[in-house]
Order: structure tokens, then sequence, then C-alpha cells
């Protein structure tokens, strides 16, 4: 019977230990850890305090968790007993925040220094761990070398989960589905059809209905192969809509046409105007650039829906920086917008009049191209813009809801990126602000997504793609 009240008595709330680039990863991961308690070393602080200088996201960061632990501990009545989360976190919470208010000595191994920041904060959880036998702590680190020295020492480690959109980036929302052979059989009864000038439109219901979004491209090949968009999705009714056929040299795009059904997809996102928002995931050599400048450019120049095209990256270099550039800010960011540059020169092959017709095509092209910084976009606002937001797999959610909510009224924001080539560090697949705009943003009536499947720059990229 005793042995049996001991073992209710082991408490189910576990104790996370935080890391420093947790919390500046996360300002908000305070209250993140639902009922479980908290407890923030004193070399975290110490290194919250040496990285809050700046104009940097990780110094912004910084600044801000420290005005939440200011607010928190300012409003605490004991803070040995550990503070209550409930009040400061809005009820996200309801755990302890413990913060290090004694100094903790632990021998750790002679082949870990103790000047070493990691190493001091390894010595709490070691510390706490034996206080605490009953009780899982844990220590929760983006750094993936603390965690793996944290588990040699035989504790408990973890990465941050909570930024994570998905565990597995091939579960992503990839806005195509292929139809079943049997799709007209089990949802043609009662089945209504129409045509408008350019469309057919077909009302359906049935099974398959419900799983499908609003703007999923659906698709069945065979001896009439199929092509059409969910405009509309009630439950197991939903609407198709045929595509406009890019492939066709009728409907081309500033001399460009659609090379496979992907890229066909991508341009009915790209010029109609009910889409506000586009997302465009590919490996490298995939159109994405191309396509989305090509509809930039006709509906600036040709249609006038849009007053000028505005593009922006991340500047994570690939290699080394190369230092500080003198010049304006286009003329700074002029080395980053090469892929743009290459991009116009296939565009400018497409129109017509001799070399000195495209010198002046090339001319009125770049006059209304603004390429603009993501350091000076905070507190702007587009009005009529056609806005890229290029390499967007580099930016966390927080920086893609900065430029999204730039967006001002008719304007179109079109992100574009590829997963496998995340330059920033602590940024994963499943972490990335596109992965996080592509999941919540699928399914509302003025957004689409397409994932491009196959490389059209040449056969030695896509070989190069595959197999290196």
């Amino acid at each position: 019977m005793t042995h049996k009240a001991k073992k209710t008595a082991v408490p189910r709330v576990k104790l996370f230990v935080l890391d420093t680039n947790v919390l500046m990863h996360d300002p908000t991961s305070l209250f993140r850890f639902e009922e479980h308690d908290v407890f923030v070393p004193m070399m975290t602080l110490e290194e919250l305090d040496n990285n809050k200088k700046g104009t940097s996201e990780v110094a912004r960061n910084a600044r801000q968790v420290s005005r939440s632990l200011d607010e928190i501990v300012s409003n605490a009545a004991h803070i040995d007993t550990g503070i209550g989360l409930d009040v400061p976190s809005h009820g996200l919470a309801c755990g302890r925040l413990f913060l290090q208010t004694e100094a903790i000595v632990v021998e750790l191994p002679a082949a870990l220094p103790n000047g070493k920041g990691d190493n001091q904060i390894l010595s709490v959880v070691m510390y706490l761990a034996r206080r605490e036998p009953g009780r899982a702590v844990i220590l929760v680190s983006k750094d993936i070398n603390m965690r793996i020295k944290a588990r040699a020492l035989g504790l408990a480690a973890q990465d941050y989960f909570n930024d994570k959109v998905l565990e597995d980036s091939d579960l992503l929302y990839s806005g195509v589905q292929e139809l079943p052979a049997d799709f007209w059989e089990t949802h043609g009864s009662g089945m209504e059809s129409w045509k408008t000038e350019t469309h057919t439109a077909y009302r359906l219901c049935g099974p398959l209905a419900p799983e499908l979004l609003q703007n999923e491209f659906v698709y069945q090949e065979g001896e009439r192969p199929f092509e059409a968009w969910v405009r509309e999705q009630h439950g197991r009714e939903i609407l198709l809509e045929t595509l406009i056929d890019y492939r066709h040299s009728k409907n081309n795009v500033w001399g460009i046409t659609a090379r496979n059904r992907e890229q066909n997809f991508a341009l009915n996102l790209l010029m109609n105007p009910e889409i506000d928002f586009v997302t465009l995931l590919g490996q490298a050599g995939t159109g994405k650039t191309l396509l989305t400048l090509a509809a930039g450019l006709t509906q600036v120049l040709e249609t006038r829906r849009y007053s000028e095209i505005i593009i922006t990256r991340v500047t994570v270099p690939v290699g080394e920086d190369i230092g500080f550039l003198p010049g304006s800010e286009e003329e700074k960011m002029a080395p980053w917008m090469g892929a743009l540059e290459d991009n116009l020169d296939v565009l400018h092959g497409t129109s017509e009049g001799g070399q000195w017709g495209r010198a002046a095509a090339g001319d009125l092209v770049r006059s209304r191209i603004k390429v603009k910084s993501l350091n000076f976009m905070r507190g702007r606002t587009f009005i009529q813009k056609f806005l890229i937001l290029d390499e967007a797999q580099n930016l966390t959610p927080k920086q893609m809801k900065t430029l999204i909510t730039r967006a001002g009224p008719g304007t179109k924001v079109v992100c574009l990126g590829n997963l496998a080539q995340i330059d920033t560090p602590y940024l994963t697949e499943g972490s990335s602000g596109l992965t996080f705009v592509v999941d919540r943003f699928k399914g509302w009536p003025h957004s689409g997504h397409v994932t491009l499947q196959r490389g059209e720059r040449s056969r030695l990229a896509d070989h190069a793609a595959e197999v290196l």
C-alpha cells in the first residue's frame, strides 16, 4: 500500500531548463510549456545581456525576453518558490517560472571547462536532476552540440518543438492533387455544369470533396487529360473550374509559356487578380523566379494592374560575406540580385524589335523593378505593388509576418523558396517561415500554393539536383 502511494507521489509536471538560443529564437517561449515548469539559469540571463545590443532580429528578441522577464519578476512576491505563469501568459501556461537564485557548483568532467557558458548551463541541469530525482528535468536547446553534450552526461535534452509547423516536410501541403480514375463515377450523380467565357465549371458532390481545399489544383491524366482548381468547397460539395492553358503560345506571359503541369498551375495563380498571396516551392531550376517575373511584368507594363514590382530577399550568403558595400540601397542589394538579372536576360530575349528594341525594353523594365532590403521594411505599406519575396525559406515565421503585413490595398505578395536550401542558423524545414505560411494560408479563398516538381533549367542542373 505504501509502495503504491509513493508511486502516485511522483510529480507529472516536468521541469524544462531553457538555453539562451531558445529564448532568442522565440521570445514567447517562456509561455509555451503549458502545465510544466520552466527554469532559467543565471548564465542564460548573462548571455541575453551580451546579445541585447544592435538592430538585428536576435538583439530585438533578447530585449523582448528581458522585458517579459522584468514584467513577470517585478509582480512576484517570492522568486524562490517559483512564479506562476498563468496571469502573465493570459492563460496560455499554468506552470511556474524558476530563476536561479543561488550559486550552483557541480563537478563536470575535466574535458568540459567551467568558464564556458554552455557548460555552466549543463552544470545547472545536472544539479537540478540530482536535487529532484523523481521529476523529469529536461534541457531545451536549439544547439545540436549542446544537446549531444547533455545526453553524453546522462541528462535529458530536446529541441524546441513549439515553432515547428510540421515534423516532416514531406507532409507539407503541395497545392496539387491527382483525382482517382473513378472520380467522375463516384462524384457525377447530380452534377451541374456550365460554361463562362473562358472556363467550364462543375458543381459536384461526393466523398473526396471534404479532403480538397479551396484553390487546390486537381488533375487527371489519360486520353482526355483534365486540369481544374477548386473554386468553392462546402462540406461534401465542391465547385471545380477549368484553367487557362498557359502552355499554349497564344496565352504566353511576356513571351513565356508553361513547360509542365505545375508551371501552368503557378501561372494561373500569378495571373489571377482574385489571388492576393501566392507561395511557390520547388528545387533549383523549376522556374519559380522566371514565371513570377514574367507574370509581374505583364501585369505592371501591359495590363497596368500593379504600379511596380518590388523584390526583396534575405541577405544570407552561402560562402563568406563580402563585407560592407558602398552605394545606395539598390546598389548594396545588387550582388544579391544576380538571379533577377539572369531571369531578366531570358525575358529580354523574348521581346521583339532587334538589339536596340531589346535594350530599350530592358531599360523600361528595370525602371519598374525596385530592389529593397528587408532591414527597411518595418512600418512600410505597399499599395498596388507586385511584391516578390525571394529565398523566403531563410525567413523566420516572425519575419514572414512582418513582411506579409506590409501589403496594402491592391498588392499581391508572392513567396518563392526551396526548403532544401536553408542557410539561416537554427532554421529547419519544419520551422522555416515559408513552411509556416504555406500551412497557415492553405484553404484561404485569396491565396494559392503550388510545389513545382520538374526542373526546366537544363538536363545538367536536373541531374545534379538528383544525384548530388
